[in-house]
């Protein structure tokens, strides 16, 4: 068994905690940091921790990424080898409503991790990033070669800044780190305020389900337990300082001056939303009434993920269909809240 230490934030989270169950699983010792805050339903927070803490190496640290004497706390006792960031304030639309929780949980708290990796050295720095960071681009597959400068939400500012500040701190206390833009995650233990949750709870409830921009969105929809593999995989990878590297052409992803680098974890594929809800549809064995309406502020018509850089670094390349995992998620949501079939 490893005999070495992650500090995992957001174990209240979905990605979070699906991935704090993959390194337990794997014998790591996980220190899991989460405020458990009300942004959507919290006894879901706390059944995803109860079931962290049924394993021994977990240990759960209840407080504010913010909050830097807390955090700092926790590094110099525990000594991680690792640190994830996932814990962020999620939701796209949520910042057009309340921008300030963004700047605490976003800027504030990742900078407190970046301190914290400066003071507490570690191995490896692993973050989440978005592929909302692509923001107005639309050529397609988003490559993290190309720039990304051009975000449509504070959302998407934030987890852009989160990459520029993880360069800096990699250039000047050599911190290997790690960015990782996901691209549409869903799966068990799925977040109440994204979409495959919320259909298949009005669905199920006999209520129209709301289909933005008339049904005409493209996604690229990927498991939660690839994107956990991914995340794991990477922390085996520090990146390096790139040696061909060109400053007067510099590469966005990675960098001649720091360890670092940014890669996207997505599932290659871009699904038609009308496919996704139609399988969701033969999963649940009940016809959707749609609500079909224009496309919301700050979202983009379509996503798609080129994974290159993931596959020459692990090996890995994301593989569960939607067909597979729309009928995990079904099966999961049955069963956490009682539904017969």
């Amino acid at each position: 068994m490893p005999n070495k230490t992650f500090v995992v934030t957001g174990t209240a989270g979905f990605i979070g905690y699906h991935l704090a169950e993959l390194l337990l699983g794997q014998g790591y010792k996980v220190v899991g940091i989460d405020i458990v805050s009300d942004y959507y339903d919290v006894s879901l927070k706390e059944a995803r921790l109860k079931k962290l803490l049924q394993h021994e190496s977990f240990i759960e640290k209840r407080i504010d990424l913010a909050d830097w004497s807390a955090i700092e706390a926790v590094f110099k006792e525990h000594r991680p080898n690792y640190c994830v960031n996932l814990a962020a304030q999620a939701g796209v639309r949520y910042s057009l409503e309340n921008p300030r929780a963004y700047l605490k949980s976003n800027v504030d708290g990742f900078l407190n991790i970046l301190e914290a990796c400066r003071h507490y050295p570690v191995e490896h720095l692993v973050y989440a990033s978005t592929s909302s960071a692509y923001g107005a681009n639309t050529s397609m597959p988003f490559k993290v070669s190309e720039s990304a400068e051009h975000p449509m939400t504070l959302y998407a500012a934030t987890k852009k800044s989160n990459e520029m500040m993880a360069h800096s701190y990699s250039h000047l206390f050599n911190i290997p780190s790690t960015g990782m833009r996901f691209f549409t995650v869903y799966g068990p233990w799925g977040r109440p305020d994204m979409a495959l949750f919320m259909f298949t709870r009005d669905i199920l409830a006999g209520k129209p389900i709301n289909v933005f921009n008339n049904g005409n969105m493209q996604r690229d929809f990927t498991y939660v337990k690839d994107i956990v593999e991914g995340i794991s995989r990477l922390t085996e990878v520090p990146p390096s300082i790139d040696k061909n590297w060109d400053s007067d052409n510099p590469n966005p992803n990675t960098s001649g001056i720091a360890p670092y680098r940014v890669v996207n974890i997505g599932n290659t594929r871009c699904e038609k939303l009308m496919r996704y809800i139609e399988i969701l549809e033969e999963k649940l064995g009940v016809k959707a009434e749609y609500n079909m309406l224009p496309m919301q502020d700050g979202d983009v018509p379509a996503t798609w993920a080129d994974v290159t850089e993931l596959t020459e670094i692990t090996g890995y390349t994301p593989s569960v269909t939607i067909e597979e995992g729309i009928g995990h998620f079904v099966d999961w949501y049955k069963s956490y809240y009682k539904i017969n079939s």
